[in-house]
């Protein structure tokens, strides 16, 4: 049982306790005849030290409160319904006397009653899918030894347990992704069938799918046929120069024969799914980029009758992020990032792409209702945190569903800025403004890069929240410069290769028009910004000194050294030639930075490994111009978190990270004291 903490008064986010505390709404699931819908909330755990994920049912229509379903000890997560309308899920739940046993597979009937194991393996069970129409369901776990047999798994697992070896022998690249170590076990796809499990039958026997996948499941997509007859998913294929890429392949769920049915040496093929009758199945293909052209993304339609591949919308100029058929089989129901939003779309056979939802908000987790007529989503923007809604797909009309929490109440209000620049391209930016400014009362200003380099400021990030600056009197300007998102292929052409060019005069254009506002002080402002937005933060500090404090989170810093130790080092190296990072590394002009620093990043980073921020903060203290003097004092600052991530996502070193970006800014910007926390020391 979690404990929510009492809130203070104001808005949650006038306090760091309060946000939080904050019930956090992800995932969505709907049972087959649509009568059931099913969402993940995480909540604050009572130590306030991680969170905890319980299943909520939500009335498809509207009219019922949220029902809690789950209380385990250790949470609930990845809601799947079966053929039969029962709720399958993966938790950690410990026999008595057993340790942290890794997540299992789970089955909640639909009449009611306890919670019973499904399949459980040493590796931990993922990735659960599950038939509409058949008792089949699929799993992904982790496999050591090299026969891949469950009994050496067990084996060789106990003895790396008991002897404390945690070494790992690589003999290919990568290595490591985002922020865990690949390996030393292997990713392996199992089946099994409901059917043979009975009230008081033992879990049912897993059939492996890939009994020698070497390393082709890493970081893999798939989906299961409506019949259970047959998986696609990506089958990961090495390439030249230590590079891997993605092919398709089709595996027969009863035999395991599997065949690649899409293969192409110039993309990356994923997100496989595939149609009702399944006859066809879609995907994404991803153009390889160059060092002077941009990935572009595009949907394709692959026919099991004839083995074609047909673009699915062709001359679409948009990134389509998730997928979902239509019941009947006659179209699909997309989104994509558009202008700052990520609207549905529906296309149409022969069709172009119809927008259904014309609000300003982005859409994800598409459940589409068995007679077509509906679509269930989370629905998100920075005016609200994601949160169910039901969709009407003739008419567009967006209904609020009973959530498990409240949305927030927002310390100000989210306005909308844009300019044209110098090549006549359009830059816009949402603009979240606090309370009571006005020309009468202007208020400092926050410049927020996005990361990617490839996205968007559309949708809420309870990681990167602006509101909590807000509460504390700034403005805070979220742009989406050249390489951003929804604007079509050309504007990510932009900056493709030119990181320090089109995106960085994007940036000082868009600051230069939220700044004329009359709300706006600017003679006070900063700028900020974490991964790609931690690299524009590192070169704006060495171009300009318009502002006043600059924090750079999990930052790229001298791009010859990113490139090549990056967990995915051939992606980046398509791109980073050495060309271009002489003419767009910032430790290039660590000289000219003038301006207070406070750099941030976490030892396992794994995208930008933590070797960037400690060369970052040796040449501010010794090469920049506003070094350290020589008795050591700078005005620089490094926030060091020795196991974190590329995010920092523990709840108190969250807090910490707040705290002390407010009291940096506040010193620099506001030119006021503030006290960091006392629990640094």
């Amino acid at each position: 049982m979690t404990a929510i903490p009492e809130l203070h008064a104001g808005t949650p986010f006038d306090d760091l306790d309060d946000y939080l505390a904050l019930g956090r709404v992800s995932g969505l699931a709907l049972s087959p005849d649509g009568r059931r819908l099913v969402v993940e909330q995480s909540t604050l755990a009572e130590e306030s030290t991680k969170y905890i994920t319980a299943l909520w049912e939500i009335d498809p229509r509207g009219q019922v409160p949220a029902r809690r379903l789950t209380r385990g000890r250790a949470g609930e997560s990845t809601p799947t319904f079966t053929s039969d309308g029962d709720l399958l899920f993966t938790a950690s739940r410990p026999a008595q006397g057993e340790d942290d046993p890794p997540d299992a597979l789970w089955r909640l009937p639909a009449d009611g009653g306890e919670a019973t194991i499904v399949a459980r393996r040493g590796g931990g069970i993922t990735g659960v899918r599950a038939a509409r129409r058949a008792p089949r369901f699929i799993v992904t776990t982790g496999v050591l030894g090299r026969s891949g047999e469950v009994a050496d798994d067990e084996r060789v697992r106990a003895e790396r347990k008991d002897k404390k070896v945690s070494a790992i022998l690589h003999s290919g690249f990568p290595i490591r992704h985002w922020d865990h170590d690949l390996g030393p076990d292997v990713p392996h796809l199992l089946s099994g069938s409901l059917d043979k499990l009975g009230e008081a039958a033992d879990e049912p026997e897993l059939s492996d799918l890939t009994p020698m996948p070497n390393s082709a499941l890493r970081e893999a997509n798939y989906a299961l046929s409506d019949d259970g007859s047959f998986v696609v998913t990506s089958w990961a294929v090495p390439g030249p120069a230590a590079s891997i890429r993605n092919t398709l392949v089709r595996i027969d769920t009863e035999t395991g024969a599997r065949t690649t049915i899409a293969d192409d040496d110039a993309a990356e093929l994923s997100d496989p799914v595939i149609s009702p009758d399944g006859r066809h199945v879609v995907f994404t293909r991803e153009s390889h980029a160059t060092a002077e052209s941009a990935p572009r993304f595009t949907l394709h339609r692959y026919s099991f009758d004839t083995g074609s591949v047909a673009d699915v919308a062709p001359g679409w100029d948009r990134w389509a992020t998730s997928v979902a058929w239509l019941p009947d089989g006659s179209g699909l129901v997309v989104t994509a990032d558009d202008h700052g939003r990520g609207p549905i779309f529906v296309i149409s056979e022969g069709s172009d792409p119809t927008r259904v939802t014309t609000d300003d908000f982005s859409y994800t987790d598409l459940q589409v209702a068995p007679d077509g007529s509906t679509v269930f989503a989370l629905r998100a923007s920075y005016s609200a945190p994601p949160h169910p809604v039901r969709i009407d797909i003739r008419t567009g009309t967006v209904s609020l569903l009973e959530a498990p929490t409240e949305l927030p109440e927002l310390p100000g209000e989210l306005t909308e800025v844009e300019t044209v620049v110098a090549d006549g391209a359009t830059v816009r930016a949402w603009l979240a403004m606090p309370n009571g400014a006005s020309a009468h009362a202007p208020v400092p200003l926050v410049l927020w890069v996005h990361g990617g380099p490839l996205g968007s400021w559309n949708t809420w990030a309870w990681r990167w929240n602006p509101w909590l600056l807000v509460a504390r009197g700034y403005a805070v300007l979220l742009p989406d410069p050249a390489l951003s998102t929804g604007y079509g292929q050309e504007f990510v052409e932009r900056g493709w290769g030119k990181w320090g060019k089109a995106p960085f005069t994007d940036l000082m254009a868009i600051t230069d028009a939220a700044v004329a506002l009359p709300e706006i002080d600017d003679k006070r402002t900063a700028a900020m910004g974490g991964s790609f937005g931690g690299y524009m933060a590192n070169w704006i500090a060495g171009h300009t000194n318009r502002f006043k404090a600059i924090v750079t989170h999990a930052s790229l810093w001298a791009l010859d050294q990113f490139a090549p130790t990056t967990d995915t080092a051939w992606y980046w190296q398509r791109e980073m030639t050495p060309e271009m990072a002489v003419e767009n590394s910032p430790h290039l002009y660590v000289a000219d930075i003038v301006t207070p620093m406070l750099v941030i990043h976490g030892d396992k980073d794994f995208r930008v490994p933590i070797g960037d921020g400690l060369r970052l903060w040796f040449e501010l203290l010794s090469e920049s111009g506003l070094p350290a003097d020589d008795d050591g004092h700078t005005d620089h600052r490094f926030l060091y978190f020795p196991d974190e991530n590329h995010w920092i996502l523990s709840p108190q070193n969250v807090k910490v990270w707040y705290q002390v970006v407010l009291a940096f800014l506040s010193e620099h910007v506001l030119e006021e004291e503030a006290a960091l926390p006392e629990i640094l020391g």
